[in-house]
Parts: C-alpha cells; structure tokens; sequence
C-alpha cells in the first residue's frame, strides 16, 4: 500500500481502518523514520494530491515532531536533528515553498510543520536563516498565499517558541506583522493572519511597547481593526485587545480614555456574537487585573508599605457605560442551549461577576433597579436574567451591604424554585447556593431552613442541572453552616440541621439509586452526602451508620457485577460510581475516627477486593488506596492486622512510575501506616526504604513524586525513631544532594519545584530530629547539623522562599536547639545569621511567627 492509500486510510470514517492505517504510518516511522519523513513532506508539496491527503500528510508529519510529553517531545526532537543535515535541509526547503500553494489549507498545514521544526532547531542554533527566510515571504509582493501561509508560521513560531529566542528579531517580526495588519492592507486574508500573529507576538515585544511610539502605532493598528469589514479580523483584533490587556495593563490609561472605552462598549452591543464576546472577555480581564491589584495593595497596606503597581480603576470608571450594556446580554438567553455552549448571555454573568468583585459595593445601586424591575416580569428571559444578576454579585461587596438585600431577597428566590420555567428555576438554584456558600448568615435556622432545605429536595424531582445545583446548595449549606455555628470538639450533640439531616440524607439515597449520571447529579449528590456525614452532630450518627451500611452494600453489589461490564460505557459507568462511593466511605472513616472499628473487616475486604479488580490506570485504585490511608489513621496500632494482606498490593503502585498520581498516593500511604503504626511499623522499615531510595534513582518516575519520597523518610523516622539508625547516613546524604539544587532565576517552574523540594527536605529533616530527641541515638545527628543548618540558611536567604519553608526552617532550627540543649551545637546556634533569622520583622503568617518565637526561646535555652 503506498503512502496515498495510507494517508486516505487513516482518515476514514471506519476505526478499523483508520486505526489500522495509524499503526502502519506509526510501524513506518519507527522502521524507516527518514524515508518517512521524506515520503509526508513529498505528499504535502504535491499540487496533484487531493487537499486532504495533503493535509493528512501534513498533520503526520507535525505528529511526528511534537509531543505533550515533555520526555517523548525530548525523543521525538533528538530523532529530527539525528537525521543528516541534508535529509534536514530537504524537507525544510519543501515546507517552505508549500507556503506559497495555490492550495491555501496545504500552505496552513506547512506552517504548522515549519513552527515544530523551529520549535526542536532554533533552541539548538539550527536554521538561523529561518525568520529572515519568512520575513522576506511577507514583503513579497507576487503572492497573496504566501504571505498568509508565511505570516501563520511567524505565528505559529511566536507561539511555541520562548520569547528570549526570539528576541533579537523581534522588531523586525513585528514591522512585517503590523504592516500585514494594516487597514491599507487590500487582502482581508492576509490581515487576519498578520493579526492572528501579532497575538501570538504580543508577549515577546515588550521592549516596543515600552517605547511610546511604537506602542501608539501598535494600538492604533489594532483598534483600527477591531472595524474591519470582515467579522473574522474584528474577532482576532478584539483577542488582541484582551491579550494586551493582560501583559500591559500599566500602560493602557491613555488608549481607554482615548478608544478602548468607546470600542469595547460598542463591540458589546455587536449583532455578531464572537465579536460581543470577545469584547465582553476584554472587560473581564480588566476585572481580572484590577482584582489581583487590589489584593497586592491590601498585602502592601498590612505591612505599611505602597503597593508595587497600583490600579487605574477602569472598571469603576466604566461601570455606568457597561452595566446596562451587560444587563441586556444577559436577556439573551438561548431555550435550547446546550449546557457547555458558551454563549453572550453566559459570558456577560460572568463579567459581572468578576466586576462586582472588582468594584465591590459601587455594583450593588448599579444593578439592583434592574432585578427590582425584572424579577416578577412575565418574561421568563427578563427574570432569569434578574436572578442572575443577583447571584453574580454575591461576591465582591461587603456583606453588611448585602445581607439586608439577601434578607429581602430570600424568600422570592425560595418560591421561584416553583417558577414555570427551567432555565429560571436552573439559575434560582445556583444563586441560593451561591448564598449558602458566601453569606450563609443571612440564613436564619428558625425562618428559613425548612422552606429552602424543602425547596432543593422538592428540586432533586426537575430536571439533571437542576438537581445537580440543588444538591450542590444543600452541600454548601452544610459546610458553611458547619463553620459558621464553629464545630467543636467534643461534637456538638445537636446543629441547626439536626432536623432536617435525615430526610436531606435519604433523599440523596434515594438519588444516587439513578442509574444516569446526566449534568453530574448523581456526582453532586455523592458530594452533598458526604459532606452531610462529614458535619454530622453526636445526634444524627444512626444516620451515617445506615449510610455507611448502604453504601458498603453498593459496593459489594458493584464489586459482584465487575465480570458483566460489557462496554467502556459501563466501565466509566462502574469506576464513577466507585468513586463515589468511596469519598462518602472517607467521609464516615473521617467522622466516627475510631468507632469506625466494628465495620474496619468489611471495609478493608471490600478496598483489597476493589485495589484486586482495578488496573493501574484506573482513577478507583487511587481512591481505594486513599481509603486505606484514612483506615490506617483511624485505627492507628488496630490496623496491623491488614498489613499482611495489604502490602503485595501497596509495592506494585510504588513501582508503578509512569502513574504519577497513583505513586503519589502509594508514597503517601507508607506516611499514613507509619504513624498509625507508630514503634511497631519498625518491621517494615526495610522494605519501605528500600522501594523509596529505588524510586528516588528512577528516570522514569516525575521529579513530583520525589518530593513526597523525601518527606515520607520523616515519617518513617518519626514513627521508628531510633530505630532509623540503620538507614539515617544514606537518607542524610540523599537530603543533602537533594538540597544542593538551586534554580535558575529567570525559571519560574525551576523557582516552584526547588521550593517544594526544600519543603519536603525540611519536613524530613523535622522527622528524622524529632524521631531521635530524647534518645541514647540522638549525638548520631551531631555530624549532619551543619548540613541541615546550611539547608536552612539558603532557604532563609532566598527571595522567592515561600511561607511554609520558613516556618520549617525555624521549627528545625528550635528542634535542633530543643535535642542538643547543653551546648553540644552551641557555636552552630550562636551565629550571626540565626540570631537575624529569629528576629527578622519579614512578613510572616501569624503561625510562622508563633514558630518563630517557640525557635527563640529553645535557641536562647541551648546557649545559655
């Protein structure tokens, strides 16, 4: 079969085909890769091959350039620059005169094809003539296509590619872009293109927007084509206009008084919806901005200091131009629109939500005559619409100014769960879940309990999204009625919903029987059930215990079912449910703590049954192991007698390296048995540290799943203490290599993972000293003080150190002091950075400091 009928095949409507072309194309590649490569390339400049074989070629040989996977992206990028040169320079030079075809989708492919082909050579210093190449394609002035196709490939290129590499050309990229992008540009084509690329660029031109002028004729370029005849070009232009908004919002108050006020508004209010809504999203990022600027000054006004950049308010300034603008689009709500169809009307509640977060109490005058006026209209359009607007400002103002509203408010909105139409009884629900969750003391027990807990149980008989919301009110009322009548230890015997807790808790039984999971409902009310039993008072346990007893019921039925699933619809089906089941299971565990003893046989049965049944790539595996971690913590010494039987089932999950979440989970499991166990976990220290140090040397298993690891070596410590002896020298040495990684400055992610990798070195450094204090063993950590300490001050000296790894540092600091209190580490302590550290008037959370203070006082006692 030649390449043609391969290509052919692989597009066919029938899988069996289609899934046997892919393998023969991917069998070919693997056999032959330069061949290939040669072949595809071949194909896509061919003007006599059909457009979409063409484009089929084209699509396989990006495949075969690019990756998700960071590990098969370095493999698939090694394989391209270990071809020879001219195989290389071959196939490049055929992508880049298929930017000029007659065909243009072949063109658009090619520019696909070349921006992976840089995105592997430009990193490397290979195909240095590349954007020169391109740049001089757009001032051609012999073919429209090609300037297209070529412009597509700049912003493709922009796209992938990091912005410093880019950085020397990037004047040029962008003369060539805005000069497509111009209104005198005669092809409407080509200036979609030119805009669609200068998107892609925005992030690496920095340097030009700085300077005002090039900034004036960037913007001006952009605003003129927000009104371009073509609706597309009016689209990619108003995606700019948000995108800029974004990286430079310091320098957008000229261009909002002198256009972007006037344009966005306008844009709004557009007949054509992808125009409206990009203009909508412009407005939500302003909010977005202004959100995040008002958290940076209030951290700045706690410490006394002026905030870094400060808000221009534009969204206040605007506020009386764009809320009727967006009270409008809210009344144009589609009656068929499909639940995940984002639309104007969605998009506009959502705009003002994020505005009444921006502005806070100034929306509530704003919008309150239109609910007024609405609420009660014949229209069902006009009182979802009210409704909607109501709920959507819950979160911004201050709550004083909105409980006397929501107090008014309440009981309309509970009869409008009988409203005549779905849609307004949809968005009731939400908005009285959104009052449960943000300002449930505007709920009084007395008055409106029973009518809104029966107005969402009467709701589980509607419609999937409506039951979904119920269940979703009634969980928010339970978790926040829980924090705000401050649960306490002992449990209290009765709460606010004592009477109503087991009617909600069979009602969501009996939903949670219906075999559909539409809109996730039968999920939300797993959720809700769970909750209600995790904020059970001392009164309604003979609830949970009929809870846990169904729900285990439900499992072994399920687990009896496993060999009749016959399709990946029952098996998604089977492994939801499971699921389900197991965080209501968590949530008893979680609640009843020890008394959860007499059921432990059947639950760690059914858990070895599940773990037994399920493969590894199966989400239930992990929630079962989760389970287990919570029985273990439960019944701490009681949880021995499971080990034997648990165990050939924990080390295949720890081996399991390619699952990063399911070893995660593993890893934390061996943390969980070691503090249940606490001496007696002793017997398996050998082989937990033994899989640990093999996972730790593993190439395959993310670098995620070694912080954990190192943390894990704590627990251990801990629970054993000097009984770690045997394996404290290699876990020392491996901390301390761990510790020596520093990250490079300008790598954000680097910056994140050093930190979380300092955390977890702190919290096994705090395991391993706490497990040895007070012990004959103790001075076996005297010659490892000064690596811990070094530890400690680079993370103290670091800038982008974060909350939790100071307040380790200091805690390990009072440790050490607190083990070696008659001056073995008196010199190591009397340094002049620890005493700077102790007395630092950095901003710390209160806990950091109380840390902070407990260091000092263990400090002054060890030196004395």
């Amino acid at each position: 079969m030649n390449a043609s009928e391969l290509l052919e095949n692989s597009l066919s409507p029938d899988a069996t085909t289609r899934q046997d072309a892919t393998h023969k194309l991917e069998s070919v590649a693997r056999e032959n890769y330069p061949g290939y490569m040669i072949t595809l390339s071949t194909e896509l400049i061919n003007e006599n091959t059909p457009a979409h074989i063409r484009s089929a070629a084209g699509i396989a040989l990006k495949n075969a350039l690019t990756a998700r996977d960071s590990s098969r992206q370095n493999e698939f990028s090694q394989r391209w620059l270990s071809l020879d040169p001219d195989t290389r320079g071959k196939i490049k030079q055929e992508l880049l005169r298929c930017l000029g075809s007659p065909t243009l989708k072949a063109g658009g492919v090619a520019a696909q094809v070349i921006a992976a082909i840089a995105a592997i050579e430009l990193p490397t210093n290979h195909w240095l003539d590349l954007i020169e190449i391109l740049l001089g394609f757009v001032n051609s002035l012999d073919s429209t296509n090609l300037k297209i196709s070529t412009l597509q490939a700049i912003g493709f290129i922009c796209e992938t590619i990091k912005p410093e590499i880019l950085a020397l050309r990037s004047n040029e990229i962008l003369t060539a872009v805005i000069h497509g992008a111009r209104k005198e540009e005669p092809s409407t084509d080509v200036q979609l293109a030119a805009v669609s690329a200068l998107y892609n660029s925005l992030e690496f031109v920095r340097d030009n927007f700085e300077r005002e002028g090039e900034r004036n004729y960037i913007m001006q370029v952009v605003c003129e084509a927000t009104q371009n005849p073509s609706v597309s070009v009016q689209v990619a232009a108003f995606e700019c206009l948000v995108r800029i908004m974004s990286l430079y919002y310091e320098k957008m108050g000229y261009y909002m008084e002198r256009a972007l006020f006037g344009l966005t508004v306008l844009g709004m209010k557009h007949p054509e919806e992808n125009v409206a809504l990009q203009a909508v999203e412009f407005w939500s990022t302003v909010c977005e901005e202004e959100i995040e600027l008002a958290i940076e000054a209030a951290d700045a006004q706690e410490y006394g200091e002026a905030p870094e950049h400060e808000s221009k308010n534009f969204a206040k300034t605007a506020l009386p131009e764009i809320i009727p603008v967006l009270l409008t689009l809210l009344t144009r709500q589609e009656e068929d629109a499909e639940e995940d169809e984002w639309n104007v009307s969605m998009a506009a509640g959502t705009c003002l939500s994020l505005l009444a977060q921006a502005v806070a109490d100034t929306i509530v005058p704003a919008v309150i005559p239109f609910i007024e006026a609405n609420i009660k209209a014949q229209d069902w359009h006009q009182r979802e619409a009210a409704v909607m607007t109501f709920g959507s400002i819950l979160d911004g103002p201050d709550p004083q100014v909105l409980n006397p509203l929501v107090a008014q408010a309440l009981p309309i909105l509970i009869d409008m769960m009988s409203d005549e139409n779905i849609h307004v009884k949809d968005t009731t629900a939400w908005t009285l879940g959104r009052i449960c969750d943000l300002l449930i003391q505007t709920i009084k027990p007395d008055v409106h309990l029973h009518p809104l807990v029966s107005a969402f149980v009467h709701g589980f008989d509607d419609s999937p999204r409506i039951i979904s919301n119920c269940c979703w009110g009634l969980m928010n009322l339970a978790d926040q009625l829980g924090v705000y009548f401050g649960e306490e230890e002992p449990v209290q015997q009765n709460s606010p919903l004592t009477p109503y807790f087991e009617g909600i808790v069979n009602a969501l039984l009996r939903l949670t029987e219906k075999p559909s999971n539409e809109s996730n409902f039968r999920t939300s009310a797993y959720e809700a059930l769970a909750s209600y039993v995790s904020h059970s008072a001392q009164s309604s346990l003979p609830v949970v215990s009929t809870v846990i007893i169904t729900v285990l019921g439900r499992m072994e039925h399920l687990l009896n079912m496993q060999s009749e699933l016959l399709g990946p619809d029952d098996r998604i089906n089977w492994n939801d449910l499971q699921s389900n089941l197991c965080s209501v299971i968590i949530a008893v565990v979680r609640r009843l703590g020890r008394e959860i003893q007499p059921l432990a046989d059947r639950i760690m049965t059914l858990m070895l049954r599940l773990i037994q049944g399920a493969g590894k790539t199966s989400t239930v595996l992990e929630d079962a192991f989760l389970v287990v971690g919570y029985m273990a913590t439960a019944l701490e010494q009681n949880f021995s007698p499971y080990m034997q039987a648990f165990l050939p089932m924990l080390y295949p999950a720890l081996k399991a390296h390619e699952y990063t979440a399911l070893c995660t989970i593993a890893v934390g499991l061996i943390g969980d048995i070691s503090r249940a166990l606490g001496g007696t976990s002793a017997q398996f220290a050998d082989a937990f540290m033994s899989v640990l140090l093999e996972n730790l040397q593993s190439e395959v298993l993310s670098r995620t799943v070694k912080i954990p690891i190192l943390s894990c070596f704590g627990d251990i410590a801990l629970a054993i203490g000097p009984g770690f002896e045997p394996y404290l020298e290699t876990t020392m040495t491996v901390l301390q290599q761990a510790g020596s990684l520093q990250a490079n400055p300008s790598d954000y992610d680097m910056i994140d993972y050093v930190n979380q990798l300092r955390e977890g070195i702190l919290e096994a450094y705090v395991g391993i000293v706490t497990g040895f204090k007070s012990t004959e063993k103790a001075d076996q950590l005297l010659r490892h003080v000064s690596a811990m300490l070094d530890l400690i001050r680079r993370t103290l000296d670091d800038e982008d150190r974060t909350d939790a790894a100071v307040k380790l540092s200091l805690g390990l600091i009072g440790d050490l002091a607190d083990t070696f209190p008659n001056g073995q580490i008196k010199e190591y302590l009397l340094a002049e950075w620890v005493a700077i550290a102790l007395k630092t008037k950095a901003r710390f959370s209160s806990e950091t400091k109380r840390t902070m203070r407990w260091a000092r006082e263990m400090v002054r006692r060890a030196t004395l």
